[in-house]
């Protein structure tokens, strides 16, 4: 839209530079061209404003395949006014003095005219193609049916109009249909999915299988290798106890035979005592008996006096020494008793 600003009963008009701008007085052209600016007066201007950027147009509409099922279609058409001048002849590109705002529609015009004959071109190919095709190779085949229609449709050039491009983003059934052709797809993804849950389970029951095998495997090797660990501990038990019954065979062999060597020494050494101590008493015998006989061959011939006064001096000598005598009053009693009884006797 154009910028109009009012001074003084004069008008100015900026113009955008995707904006064509003709602007005529008394049906002479005063000014024409993009992105214009100029002073005017509003009751003798006829101004024109044509978009001249490239604009984009989605449309939607519904067509009937050769089957009778109705499909959208959902579609873009980017177009340009490539001839201001025709185009602002052929429609109402005319903009208010005082406002710079179209007093009509020409977009929407222009928008309908492009609509309508994109989708008389998209329902010449979808009634003749069945909706299965359609959906698979439908959107090529609209697309490049409504991109030569349009190349070649008069009004178009005859408006000043040039199209850029045309896409097709989609075409899609009613929603009813769209469920109905899904679900094979549906049943196959899950029968494909339920059989890869049990391809996956039965290669997963198949390793558990095979962890068990081997574990059970691996249970036997070690229970087969403890059985012949037990027998080699027997084994060596039993070597060993035969070691140690030789080694306390041969230590007790060997006690044995120090000790009858012992006690053979202790008997010899007993013997050679006993031996000894017998030589020994049977001297000290003799030398008594030959003292005694020696001792009665010297008092044999002395008199019976000498041999008494002999024996005293013998007790004597015999007697223990006697420092002191204690009597006691029961002993003293006593002899004193005995002395009493003594005395009465005489």
């Amino acid at each position: 839209m154009a910028d109009i600003t009012r001074r003084l009963g004069w008008r100015h008009l900026r113009g955008a530079p995707t904006a064509h701008i003709r602007h005529h007085r008394s049906g002479k052209l005063l000014h024409d061209g993009p992105g214009l600016s100029f002073w005017f007066r509003a009751l003798t201007a006829a101004l024109s404003e044509v978009p001249v950027d490239d604009r984009e147009l989605a449309m939607t509409f519904h067509a009937r395949t050769s089957d009778f099922q109705d499909v959208a279609v959902q579609a873009t058409v980017t177009y340009r006014i490539s001839d201001p001048a025709l185009a602002s002849a052929r429609l109402d590109f005319s903009v208010d003095p005082d406002t710079g705002v179209w007093r009509g529609a020409p977009l929407e015009q222009l928008g309908t005219l492009l609509t309508e004959t994109a989708q008389q071109h998209a329902l010449a190919v979808l009634a003749r193609t069945p909706l299965a095709s359609a959906l698979v190779d439908g959107v090529t085949a609209v697309r490049e049916r409504i991109a030569a229609g349009l190349g070649t449709e008069p009004r178009l050039p005859a408006t000043g109009i040039e199209v850029v491009a045309v896409r097709v983003m989609a075409l899609r059934p009613e929603p009813e249909v769209e469920r109905a052709l899904r679900t094979p797809a549906r049943e196959q993804i899950q029968q494909e999915a339920d059989k890869a849950t049990y391809e996956r389970r039965a290669v997963a029951v198949e390793r558990e299988r095979a962890i068990a095998e081997n574990e059970l495997d691996s249970q036997i090797e070690l229970a087969r290798r403890e059985e012949q660990l037990v027998d080699q501990r027997g084994t060596n038990a039993r070597r060993e106890a035969e070691e140690h019954a030789a080694a306390d065979g041969v230590r007790a062999e060997a006690e044995a035979t120090r000790t009858v060597r012992l006690a053979d020494a202790e008997a010899a050494r007993s013997v050679r005592l006993a031996r000894a101590e017998a030589e020994g008493s049977r001297e000290v015998g003799d030398a008594r008996a030959y003292a005694q006989a020696a001792w009665l061959r010297v008092h044999a011939d002395v008199d019976v006096a000498t041999l008494n006064a002999l024996t005293g001096t013998r007790l004597a000598e015999n007697l223990p020494n006697i420092d002191s005598v204690t009597i006691s009053p029961d002993v003293l009693t006593g002899l004193l008793a005995k002395l009493g009884t003594g005395e009465a006797g005489a």
